[in-house]
């Protein structure tokens, strides 16, 4: 049995990312053997040269929503934040209403007068609303005006350019909280990485906020993990299968890609197209049927995320990586820095690998 505890790490605050960096593919990337552990420190633009051709990225292009929502009451003028977590129907969301207890089933919000407005359907067994929404011309359009992007809880600043919480090859809205493996991508690297002769595909998970909702049952096992929604086209199935049947490597970008896969793979023994909700938890003990490498940012501690990533590597040299990256500053959660956890790093030479002895000698 896997304890909750068994997967804390100390991290001081101030190694909390608040902002994105200036250029996207300037973050480090800890390079992370996940067969013996060795760490090789590099930055994210060096990616094409740490791959080889043949290889496969999976990204995902879920776009985030504008999903934070202020508005009133309309029988009191009383201010109400929603967050929107999941479409139940043409103009019905499961969300999160704040403050809770004043909003009831029947209760009428304001978002913007007579454009924009909804009624509290019912409260959910977890606490959440089911809200209807009305409003005049095309929903995306109404939620651009009055939505705002919902950053994580642990980032307290500003974000000025909303654009730097979506990946570049975003298109598929209908996320709560970004992929953030993927930001560190700009267009210019990817053509690189084709370049290389390494495939780039594209599927679809919708992030809800629930990646954020933590462990409280101490036995990992007992964790019931939040559902999400995700689409696998028939040409990413067929280049992935192409890419596995001539030896190339999986690189999944981010968990939600690993988590699709994965799905995906244990659904029907092989990648095929597929959509559907996926609560899958992947945690120490689990044997990865898709996936052959993970690009990944540094999680919570925890968290079902640092969790699928011991999975892959083992919890031991997971917090042992962690562990270097705290001591080195490395930059963490969503606006962090990276990290690539692949096997056999053998062909990173010791010539390529001297930001690493530097570091160590300090």
């Amino acid at each position: 049995m896997n304890k909750k505890s068994d997967f804390y790490y100390e991290l001081p605050e101030h190694l909390i990312a608040q902002h994105p960096l200036a250029k996207r593919d300037a973050s480090r990337l800890l390079v992370m053997d996940r067969d013996c552990g060795s760490l090789h420190h590099r930055h994210f633009h060096e990616l094409p040269h740490l791959l080889r051709a043949g290889d496969c990225l999976v990204v995902n292009n879920s776009k985030v929503m504008p999903a934070r929502l202020l508005g009133k009451r309309a029988d009191s003028a009383a201010l109400v934040e929603v967050l929107l977590l999941k479409r139940l129907a043409d103009d019905e969301w499961e969300t999160l209403v704040k403050p809770g207890r004043r909003c009831r089933k029947g209760h009428r919000l304001t978002f913007i007068p007579e454009r924009l407005t909804a009624e509290i359907l019912d409260i959910l067994p977890s606490g959440n609303r089911r809200i209807k929404f009305y409003y005049e011309g095309l929903w995306e359009a109404i939620l651009d005006e009055a939505g705002t992007m919902p950053l994580p809880p642990y980032i307290h600043e500003q974000l000025t350019d909303q654009t730097r919480y979506q990946t570049v090859y975003a298109k598929e809205q209908g996320s709560a909280a970004a992929p953030t493996a993927g930001l560190h991508f700009t267009p210019e690297l990817l053509d690189a990485i084709r370049r290389q002769g390494i495939h780039v595909v594209e599927l679809t998970l919708h992030v809800g906020l629930g990646t954020f909702r933590p462990v409280k049952s101490e036995q990992i096992e007992d964790h019931d993990m939040h559902a999400e929604f995700y689409q696998l086209s028939a040409e990413t199935a067929r280049v992935i299968n192409q890419t596995k049947n001539s030896g190339g490597r999986i690189i999944a970008v981010g968990t939600t890609s690993c988590r699709v896969l994965e799905s995906v793979a244990g659904k029907f023994g092989q990648i095929q197209a597929d959509e559907g909700w996926t609560d899958i938890f992947i945690y120490p003990g689990y044997k990865f049927k898709a996936i052959d490498a993970l690009i990944t940012n540094f999680h919570l501690p925890e968290s079902t995320l640092i969790m699928l990533v011991s999975a892959l590597t083992g919890r031991e040299a997971i917090l042992a990586a962690y562990a270097k990256a705290v001591k080195e500053k490395y930059r963490f959660f969503s606006f962090g820095d990276a990290m690539l956890i692949m096997p056999d790093t053998s062909r990173i030479s010791a010539a390529e690998d001297q930001i690493g002895e530097k570091t160590d000698a300090k």
